[in-house]
């Protein structure tokens, strides 16, 4: 079983799937579940492969979620081997994807398999969803197959995300909910002039920089048992003509809130609004809501990832919301239980991203051990 695994993991760190390309690795992925009976469909929209595969037509439903695409290499010549060669060194091995998340995507190809080959008549179903268009704007990649599961009217009962959920050992985290994540645009307007006139002008980055602090220091609540406090963090801040001696006309700024299932998208704007209209700020300011918070809640799925993860790695996984967001905010519109586990993130996206070699076989044994008791076999 392991060096079966090891060989697909290499074989799915092979094909350069730089985000949306999937490179043949979604195809390969495709051929190799059709040997083991599933049927297929593929829901490709522009330069992105996304696949449904099942076997099975019974419920329970249980589904596989993952993303074939990486991210850029970066420094090819800053990486100790070839990126898109699965390499051994030390305990450890390194591959672009490695950890996010073509690890985990082999492991459950592999634990699947088994599990196939000792229960053939297991009561339920079992689904992969996997796309190669997560890292990049992820918008033909899993909301495309959200859709069509939504048009046939098919629900999934379990789902399972491979992303890299793990921090510093396998096992020690699982993500069993997601914040929201809001993203702001604004403009700040003032009058353009000679520096050496402050009085025959307004000086945007002046007048923003009160409400700067505000914003930057807004509490918005403390969180809860399940979410920590809703943040709020400015990403970009832009003034100025690139000379010393003319104050700018304009400021623009964008900032990203972070938030918990305490707060909804109208409360927020509203906040920051407030503190515009304090500063009696000439502004104009534009909204996008990438995601809105999901807790899945300790039910079946989540008590059932623990139990597993305690029987084959004998850890006790801390149930977490943090971190960024994921395709989960998209896939909890069809299904009733998700649970986000997988592979260390320590490494990933890094230039020579790499995971301890063991943890593949432990994370395909874990993954075993799940559909195990999702079936009750």
């Amino acid at each position: 079983m392991q060096s079966e695994l090891l060989e697909l993991a290499a074989e799915l760190v092979a094909y350069q799937s730089i985000s949306p390309e999937q490179d043949g690795s979604i195809d390969f992925i495709e051929n190799y579940l059709t040997e083991l009976n599933f049927s297929t469909i593929r829901l490709d929209q522009n330069d992105t492969a996304n696949l449904i595969a099942q076997i099975g037509n019974t419920g329970p439903v249980f589904a596989f979620a993952g993303h074939v695409d990486v991210v850029p290499i970066g420094e090819l010549s800053k990486w100790f081997f070839d990126p898109f060669t699965l390499t051994f060194k030390d305990g450890s091995l390194y591959g672009r994807g490695i950890a996010d998340m073509k690890g985990a995507i082999a492991s459950f190809l592999i634990a699947s398999k088994k599990f196939l080959q000792e229960k053939p008549n297991f009561p339920g179903s079992i689904m992969f969803l996997i796309t190669s268009d997560e890292e990049a704007s992820g918008i033909d990649g899993t909301p495309v197959i959200v859709k069509y599961l939504q048009e046939q009217k098919i629900k999934i009962d379990y789902c399972l995300l491979g992303e890299p959920t793990s921090v510093n050992n396998l096992g020690d985290m699982v993500k069993i909910g997601r914040r929201g994540s809001l993203n702001a645009r604004i403009e700040i307007n003032g009058v353009q002039g000679h520096i050496a006139y402050p009085r025959l002008l307004q000086n945007p980055i002046h007048l923003f920089a009160p409400a700067l602090l505000q914003l930057s220091t807004l509490e918005f609540d403390r969180g809860n048992e399940h979410f920590p406090a809703t943040e709020l963090q400015f990403s970009n801040l832009n003034a100025g003509l690139g000379v010393t001696n003319v104050v700018p006309g304009k400021l623009t700024a964008t900032f990203n809130i972070r938030y918990n299932n305490m707060q909804t998208v109208e409360a927020l704007q509203k906040k920051v609004i407030a503190i515009l209209e304090q500063n009696n700020l000439k502004y104009n300011i534009s909204w996008s809501n990438s995601a809105v918070p999901f807790f899945t809640g300790k039910k079946f799925l989540v008590k059932t990832v623990e139990e597993s993860i305690q029987e084959v790695l004998n850890k006790s996984a801390v149930l977490a919301t943090d971190g960024g967001t994921s395709d989960g905010r998209f896939l909890v519109d069809v299904c009733d239980e998700l649970v986000e586990f997988g592979l260390t993130n320590k490494y990933i996206h890094h230039i020579n991203e790499n995971i301890p070699s063991g943890d593949l076989l432990s994370l395909s044994e874990t993954y075993f051990t799940i559909l195990s008791k999702i079936f009750r076999q």
